[in-house]
């Protein structure tokens, strides 16, 4: 066996002690000063500033305006600051801890009827995954041919406009709180209208990695996973909405993490139901089975799908 390498003492690591702790402090307010800027920044550009301009604030032409500027803001700090900032995020693989219930209403004894229901959300969901999956090398490929990030993500902010559009200002960002809006009124939605946002998300969702926006794919999929439950129940009444929901967000889960533990988990602790997590184990086997072995949505290098 090759000897272990040497350990530093604990006298040698002393001196890191002060530089540490004043690093760790100093990115922790760079951190919060960012997100506080960000929030504040959202709030201006879709409230006072298109009153003050006299326009929608959620207008085709106000939408489309805000996406295209920043694009090109983002564009400037990849093409720009150092590290161009991290790798393409088309080829970077994800990690899941969203953890939060959506209030909705809790499931009693599972019916024959219930594990029907979860057989065909939870593969139906999986499978508009997969339609993003097998789309993100050409959307990616597309983008490539533009070669410069100043012309890239200005093109994609501007293809944003369209499903920007077409879902309305809930699809617009990336998902954590806005997925609770639909959720604490399942019954005020169409089914068409909860389908329109469970489609134009992931398609969002596939324009923005695939034009180089950095973000994650956790908080979409959540969205998309609980749009098409909610979808499900508003178009059969009996598919009770935690089911709907639940089932929902594993099948897309699945399809773009493939990482079974985190989509059974997140999906189970989005309602607050015990009886759902029976169901969530029998729905996660037809839902694997389509997504296992298949292409993931990440990408290697040279632009091919990882599998």
């Amino acid at each position: 066996m090759p000897p272990s390498a040497p350990t530093a003492p604990p006298r040698a690591l002393l001196p890191f002690i002060l530089p540490a702790v004043v690093v760790g402090v100093a990115a922790s307010l760079v951190f919060v000063g960012t997100s506080a800027a960000a929030e504040r920044l959202q709030r201006v550009l879709w409230g006072p500033l298109p009153d003050a301009l006299g326009v929608g604030r959620h207008s085709v032409l106000w939408m489309s305006a805000v996406l295209v500027a920043t694009g090109i803001a983002v564009g400037l700090v990849v093409w720009k600051v150092p590290g161009h900032p991290g790798p393409d995020p088309a080829t970077v693989g994800l990690s899941a801890h969203p953890s939060f219930d959506l209030g909705l209403p809790p499931m009693g004894r599972p019916r024959g009827a219930d594990v029907l229901a979860a057989l065909v959300v939870a593969p139906a969901t999986a499978l508009l995954g997969m339609c993003a999956v097998h789309a993100s090398p050409y959307v990616h490929a597309a983008f490539a041919r533009l070669r410069h990030p100043m012309l890239m993500l200005p093109a994609g902010g501007a293809v944003l406009g369209a499903p920007a559009a077409l879902g309305g200002p809930l699809t617009l960002f990336k998902g954590l709180s806005e997925v609770g809006v639909p959720a604490r009124d399942p019954e005020g939605w169409s089914a068409g209208r909860f389908a329109v946002m469970a489609v134009v998300k992931p398609a969002a969702l596939l324009v923005a990695a695939a034009c180089g926006f950095r973000g994650g794919r956790i908080f979409p999929a959540v969205f998309v996973g609980t749009a098409l439950g909610l979808a499900a129940h508003a178009l059969v009444p009996a598919v009770h909405p935690s089911l709907g929901v639940a089932t929902g967000v594993l099948g897309m889960l699945l399809a773009i993490t493939r990482q079974a533990w985190v989509s059974l988990f997140t999906a189970a602790v989005l309602v607050a139901s015990p009886a759902v997590v029976a169901l969530l184990c029998v729905a996660s086997l037809p839902a694997w089975l389509l997504v296992t072995g298949r292409p993931q949505m990440q990408l290697r290098a040279d632009g091919g799908p990882v599998r």
